[in-house]
């Protein structure tokens, strides 16, 4: 399951098809596992590089919440996963706390998360 969410996620990033990656989804039939699919995304913004990939991403959960395909549960559960590895995922990729306090900043200015899932972020 997860090679095929990232797979869709590295898709997604290269050609930017939002209504692609939203059928690529869909066509996985696993709705209980879209938390995965928010986890796989942000460590991926994290672990790349530049701000192409974290507007890019911010747009496809944007899209994602707004269809319902992933529900405030799944979108918290996602996060949350990786706020308890990122001292983990800061060893690999030692930019990452910045990353995801921009990434987080930007889904909850653009209502993909809310103020309390942004407040949770761990702080450096």
């Amino acid at each position: 399951l997860c090679p095929q969410m990232n797979l869709l996620l590295r898709e997604y990033l290269l050609s930017g098809e939002v209504a692609e990656a939203e059928h690529c989804l869909r066509e996985l039939e696993v709705p209980h596992f879209h938390h995965e699919l928010v986890y796989e995304a942000v460590v991926m913004v994290l672990e790349g590089s530049g701000e192409e990939p974290v507007a890019k991403m911010v747009t496809l959960l944007k899209v994602l919440w707004e269809t319902g395909l992933v529900t405030l549960d799944q979108m918290n559960r996602g996060f949350q996963r990786v706020y308890e590895e990122l001292g983990d995922i800061s060893l690999d990729v030692p930019l990452a706390h910045g990353l995801l306090e921009r990434l987080v900043e930007l889904c909850f200015d653009h209502g993909v998360i809310t103020r309390a899932l942004r407040d949770a972020c761990p702080a450096r």
